[in-house]
């Protein structure tokens, strides 16, 4: 069975002391990629470096909405110039925020609007991070007409994911799938299209049962894609394959 990680964060310090053993042990339980993402201009910088040294490890660079105060025009033309190299897949994490008021709405906003346009200019796809913002993140995509989207450990209903895959995004599912009382998260993995369904493990948050409350590394995410597979009465290595090619068809990597 070959999986494809969707998003997680390999540069965090989490994983400092194992980095490579961790990496290791993806490759074990069958990963065959993977795309580390940046929350800030040094993140994304690691992420690049990270992409450059490991074989079937990607980069998105961008600015998470928690950081969205440092967007200036300084840190969006580094962030396009990382987009220059070879191993950068996607614009990312970025979006809206609103479950902690770390930065304002405003500010969030035109950060976010920053990402979208370079993710058209750079002819990438836009990941994207949102909490208890979804009305006011399809809104901004639509108006800046966000051309390839992943909405990222999806956290919405299933109406929601279904206006987002009205529109041809793509839906990634992470680790709370599989958490005994997540009838929402369950149901959003019944109902996506298969061809705008991806997983992804976020490590290292969001670990999937038997590993809930530790730290996340994405060898884990089998668990996840057991969890979609049963969820979606189809087999494992069925729904395996179709996440996988949907991951290699929107990052564009072979």
């Amino acid at each position: 069975m070959e999986l494809f990680d969707a998003h997680l964060h390999l540069d965090d310090e989490a994983f400092a002391a194992d980095r490579e053993s961790v990496v290791a042990r993806a490759v074990q339980a069958g990963i065959i990629g993977m795309v580390t993402a940046g929350s800030d201009a040094a993140s994304s910088r690691a992420a690049v470096a990270l992409a450059e040294r490991t074989p079937g490890l990607y980069a998105a660079v961008g600015i998470h909405p928690h950081e969205a105060a440092q967007v200036t025009p300084e840190a969006m033309a580094d962030l396009r110039a990382l987009g220059a190299h070879p191993k950068v897949v996607a614009v990312g994490e970025t979006g809206l925020d609103y479950t902690k008021a770390v930065v304002s709405p405003e500010v969030q906003q035109h950060a976010f609007v920053q990402h979208i346009r370079l993710s058209r200019d750079l002819e990438v796809p836009l990941v994207v991070h949102c909490r208890d913002a979804y009305p006011q993140v399809l809104d901004l995509l639509a108006r800046e007409q966000a051309r390839s989207v992943i909405l990222h450990a999806f956290s919405g209903s299933v109406d929601i994911a279904q206006a987002c895959t009205a529109r041809g995004y793509l839906i990634s599912i992470a680790g709370p799938v599989t958490f005994r009382h997540a009838e929402q998260a369950a149901a959003v993995a019944q109902h996506v299209p298969e061809e705008l369904l991806l997983v992804e493990s976020d490590a290292p948050v969001l670990a999937p049962e038997p590993f809930r409350g530790r730290r996340n590394e994405p060898a884990y995410l089998v668990h996840t894609v057991r969890r979609i597979a049963a969820l979606r009465k189809c087999g494992v290595e069925e729904i395996a394959d179709t996440m996988t090619a949907n991951a290699k068809r929107v990052y564009a990597v072979a």
